[in-house]
């Protein structure tokens, strides 16, 4: 099978441009496309640590190291909770806030030209392949072992 023939191409080379295209944005604001997401999945009321990383797809020593950059820059502080001293949520300061306007105005201008562009009937259909595609590989994914590729693959 020809590789522009499979799904999985066309959603990583997809995903490859828009990424190119955010981080070249985003070093404009000396910032990259994964410091931008960070930025925009803090809440105002603050954000634990732990719930940044999945939310994601981040591996948690990613995000400790890019939390620490964020802290030295002083975009974020980070607070330990009153309650529970094992949670440590993460806050905006007034230039992580800044910085987080920036990566939000990036975003929207490519989603207004995507639309644009592509239109809105065809994105809801894009949209629902999508959802379909995650269903797939959340339920298959415990099934999609090597044993079982082999098995598709001898027969």
């Amino acid at each position: 099978m020809k590789a522009d023939k499979t799904v999985d191409y066309h959603i990583k080379s997809g995903w490859h441009a828009i990424s190119r295209m955010y981080n070249s944005f985003a070093a404009q604001f000396d910032m990259t496309m994964a410091i931008g997401y960070v930025l925009l999945n803090i809440d105002k009321n603050g954000t634990p640590a732990t719930k940044i990383a999945p939310a994601l797809g981040l591996e948690p020593r990613s995000l400790t190291r890019m939390l620490k950059t964020l802290e030295e820059k002083n975009w974020i502080r980070r607070e330990t909770d009153d309650n529970d001293k094992r949670i440590v949520n993460v806050f905006l300061t007034e230039e992580g806030k800044l910085k987080r306007d920036q990566a939000k105005k990036g975003v929207i201008v490519f989603n207004n030209l995507v639309y644009e562009k592509v239109g809105e009937e065809k994105l809801n259909i894009f949209f629902e392949v999508m959802k379909e595609v995650s269903k797939i590989v959340e339920t298959e994914s415990a099934n999609y072992k090597a044993d079982s590729i082999s098995d598709m693959i001898t027969e």
